[in-house]
């Protein structure tokens, strides 16, 4: 056997080193590009750039988004009789080394009626005034180029609003102070209000358009404009956690003071533990450690004293020199004979119901098929970025039909988008039974949503071009349902709406609306006033068992009677009178009814009016009872210029906390900040282990 020259001997040993030496390397390069990866998730983690200000904001060591701004708010709400006045106040607290502007989309109930504004700079107030809304939105840029402190709020949505606070100084809070008026929900003989504090990050349906770049400063949030929905990152506020903003900030102090003109019998919650001190009638109400995270709604139900629940009431107030008129009468009617009944479900699956959501959804599902009997019709129906169906169309209630109900139930899953409108449409149409002489005369359609979509109004379009002789109710779910939709869907659909919160209420409040849905205990109602008086609503909606009729009116006289008149089930007239020389002192009545009245107008875009010609019917309503609409503004300015045109004006977009029970799926964090000369440095050293082997191959090969 030939043996090796010590030279080729030499090769040979070099070429396996080389091979080693590759091997090592290529080790090395994979395990650098494992710690690659995570420096760059690290970097893209950290490295958040809000759109429009160009300021790179980073995370803390500690893991929360660096922020300046802190956030806490105060309600004070006072309820008297069928109203509740609320002061709210947000303070902005800057923790930063420059001067801020800062920018809150937040949440109002559904009738929220904003009627005053003042801004608070240490001990000096400046009352706002309202205008127009392209007239506070110059006065407030023009403030804010002027170094001058200046606050702005105006409303995107009739639940949701947003203020602006511009030239807030380092170190320095500045409060923005808002009242409001709502209505206090009465039903089945409990009184029930409700304090939003977050959202439900919403769907915007459409194809992506470019935003008008006059607007850009105007709509920060995180969606884009959508052809369905243009003004879509004016409603995407960003939603974080609550570890994610500094501690302390998004709390809220909260005191209730119920004043309903009966005696209380309990009040309870099913959101929050309350404390409650009595005095007399009146009852005082705070959460349980006086501060509460913003994360949730507050829902806050008291009952009055067995014997003592209002049957009929009326108040009248004075303003300039008009009379307004609110009555409200109870029927106290039972409901009519149970007739079988078609009974479609719809359930919401896309992802925002992710986590407890759907859980409560499923539950409520499966209480509603609990209440099928026989004779009845049914389908589930569920919709995310598809729409799906238990069955073809409506079958009948039989234990195979009502055991595949079940399974369907329980293997419902949340993921994808929201498109409703599909979903509605398929519920609303109306397929052919077996044999057509069995197909039931009451048709319903019980729609489970959390609501977060921003084409509210299309939707709305669409419910009363399809509804024909359907019924639509509404089940708000999660802990910060879009209450709007629910009200207004439920409107447009004939029928009435209802929310659960959390498990624990599934049972009582779907126990509820499924009774109310039985059957509508008075149809075809109407109101006479005395005199010329202007009322509304001009044709109220059929009630429900346990619901109460609400009207207002203006220029009503005060002597005479105020006549209802409807038709019972079975077909029976009915007919009541209400005298209106007994009415008691009422405070707010004038914005409530210019509420109802901007309500009925805005009701005409949906109809197919044209937006100028709504515009030019809302404005002068609007600035005459002052009330801040989707025309009008408040803007409150301090003429004394603060910052000068040398120091920095930082903006900054205050986000949402995520609401309790959703999913981290959910939370929407400024877009990440490209962080370039960080990351062209950190390609470059992933690159330098590849560059090594491959000269280290040419080696070995040559």
């Amino acid at each position: 056997m030939p043996t090796l020259s010590p030279t080729r001997t030499r090769i040979t040993a070099s070429r396996r080193a080389g091979r080693r030496t590759i091997r090592c390397l290529e080790g090395i390069s994979l395990w650098l590009a494992v710690a690659l990866f995570f420096v760059l998730q690290s970097a893209a983690a950290r490295a958040s750039e809000a759109p429009g200000t160009g300021e790179l904001r980073l995370m803390t060591p500690s893991g929360q988004i660096e922020t300046a701004l802190n956030l806490n708010t105060d309600y004070r709400v006072r309820v008297s009789g069928l109203l509740a006045d609320t002061r709210l106040k947000q303070s902005f607290r800057n923790t930063g080394d420059d001067w801020r502007e800062g920018t809150y989309v937040f949440p109002l109930p559904e009738q929220a009626t904003v009627y005053a504004m003042q801004l608070h700079i240490g001990e000096r107030v400046i009352v706002g005034e309202i205008q127009t809304r392209e007239a506070a939105r110059k006065t407030y840029e023009k403030a804010r180029r002027e170094g001058k402190q200046a606050a702005q709020v105006e409303q995107q949505r009739p639940n949701l609003f947003t203020t602006r606070v511009a030239n807030i100084p380092p170190g320095e809070t500045v409060t923005v102070e808002l009242r409001y008026q709502q209505a206090v929900a009465y039903r089945d003989g409990e009184f029930e209000l409700r304090l939003p504090t977050t959202l439900t990050p919403r769907y915007m349906p459409g194809e992506p358009t470019e935003a008008d770049a006059e607007d850009l400063d105007w709509r920060r949030g995180w969606a884009v404009p959508t052809r369905q929905v243009p003004d879509a990152g004016a409603i995407s506020p960003y939603t974080v956690n609550p570890g994610d903003v500094p501690a302390g900030s998004h709390h809220a102090r909260v005191t209730l003071t119920l004043n309903a003109g009966l005696p209380i019998d309990q009040v309870l919650s099913p959101t929050h533990a309350l404390d409650t001190v009595r005095r007399g009638e009146q009852v005082e109400v705070s959460p349980q450690g006086g501060r509460v995270l913003m994360d949730r709604d507050l829902v806050v139900r008291w009952q009055p004293t067995r014997g003592a629940a209002p049957t009929a009431a009326v108040f009248r107030e004075q303003y300039e020199g008009e009379d307004y008129v609110l009555a409200l009468m109870v029927p106290g009617l039972g409901g009519g004979p149970s007739l079988s009944r078609e009974l479609v479900f719809v359930v919401d699956t896309s992802g925002s119901m992710a986590g407890e959501s759907i859980r409560q959804a499923r539950s409520a599902l499966l209480a509603g098929l609990d209440t099928l009997k026989s004779g009845d019709r049914f389908n589930i129906i569920q919709f995310n970025s598809q729409t799906s169906a238990l069955f073809g169309d409506a079958r009948p209630v039989t234990p195979s039909n009502l055991r595949a109900a079940r399974q369907y139930t329980a293997n419902l899953a949340a993921n994808g988008g929201t498109e409703m409108a599909p979903a509605l449409d398929r519920a609303l149409r109306i397929g052919g039974a077996d044999v057509p002489d069995e197909r039931p005369k009451v048709r319903q359609v019980l729609f489970m949503t959390d609501g977060a979509v921003g084409n509210e109004s299309a939707l709305f379009g669409q419910i009363r071009d399809q509804l024909g002789a359907s019924r639509l109710f509404t089940v708000g779910i999660g802990t910060a349902p879009n209450m709007h939709f629910m009200r207004e869907a439920a409107r447009f659909g004939r029928g009435t709406y209802t929310s659960i919160g959390n498990a624990g209420e599934v049972a009582s409040q779907l126990d509820r609306l499924l009774q109310r849905m039985a059957a509508t205990v008075l149809g075809h109602i109407k109101a006479d006033w005395p005199g010329q008086a202007q009322a509304l609503p001009e044709r109220p909606g059929d009630l429900f068992q346990g619901e109460p009729l609400v009207l207002v009116a203006r220029d009503a006289e005060a002597e005479g009677e105020l006549t209802l008149s409807g038709e019972l089930p079975d077909g029976t007239p009915w007919e009541r009178s209400l005298p209106l020389a007994s009415a008691a002192p009422g405070q707010g009545l004038h914005r409530y009814w210019a509420r109802q009245k901007i309500d009925q107008l805005m009701d005409a875009r949906i109809h197919g009016a044209h937006e100028d010609e709504v515009r030019e019917q809302v404005t002068p309503l609007a600035l005459q009872h002052g009330l801040v609409t989707r025309y009008t503004s408040f803007v409150a300015v301090d003429q004394t210029p603060a910052r000068t045109q040398a120091d920095r004006l930082a903006a900054e977009d205050v986000p949402t906390l995520l609401p309790a029970g959703s999913t981290p799926g959910m939370l929407r964090y400024p877009q990440t900040a490209t962080a370039s000369n960080l990351l062209i440095l950190i390609g470059l050293a992933g690159l330098m282990p590849a560059f090594g082997v491959l000269l280290a191959r040419r080696r070995v090969g040559s």
